[in-house]
């Protein structure tokens, strides 16, 4: 019981640029080593993304990585464990959640020409502990698999912030727009995501006919 109170644990969500991957017994991967703002930052995997990683992923891109952040609050030791990655960049190489390749280039090109350029958007959502214990996790997991069903993952990018000052009317979250929004419940999220981002997904259903 004592572990238990003495870890704060958290969902996560961070854009980082890959460095090396981490091995462990001289073959098994166990997790990527990442180069953030505040340094060099290791995160583990999760069982599924081992085993269909993709090796040839370059040194230096930008990737986006969602999962759970457990904090001891006797050491200050923070540990990092990813469950979803996603491409950061709409420049860099696009992978699929455990990273599968990109299809080749002369069966792409024409079409990647043809798809509208959209500016990257950023969702702010507050990671401190009161609008996590009000269902910040959930909300999270929510918006990334909304962007997920719409084809909105290269459009949109997930950013965890500092506390909002608005903790009893948590979860708190702002969207691209600069809107406001407090005490959002995970169910409320496909249809914020259509309100904001629904000439980008209708753009993108367009260019997907083609």
């Amino acid at each position: 019981m004592s572990h238990f109170h003495n870890t704060e644990t958290t969902a996560f969500c961070m854009e980082a640029r890959f460095l090396d991957f981490v091995i462990k017994d001289g073959y098994k991967l166990k997790g990527l080593l990442l180069a953030t703002p505040d340094g060099e930052c290791y995160v583990k995997l999760a069982k599924h993304l081992r085993a269909g990683f993709d090796w040839r992923l370059p040194r230096g891109t930008w990737l986006q990585v969602v999962g759970e952040k457990k904090c001891d609050r006797k050491t200050g030791e923070v540990k990092f464990k990813a469950e979803r990655i996603l491409a950061a960049s709409f420049e860099s190489h696009r992978y699929a959640e455990n990273l599968t390749p990109p299809p080749q280039q002369s069966t792409t090109s024409s079409i990647e020409q043809s798809k509208p350029k959209v500016a990257k958007s950023t969702i702010l959502v507050c990671q401190k502990s009161d609008c996590m214990k009000r269902g910040g996790k959930q909300v999270c997991q929510a918006i990334q698999a909304a962007m997920s069903d719409r084809g909105l993952e290269d459009q949109v990018t997930i950013k965890g912030t500092g506390c909002m000052k608005n903790c009893k009317a948590g979860p708190n979250l702002v969207m691209p727009d600069k809107t406001r929004y407090s005490r959002i419940k995970a169910a409320q999220v496909p249809a914020l995501i259509d309100k904001h981002f629904s000439e980008v997904t209708l753009a993108i259903a367009s260019n997907n006919t083609f």
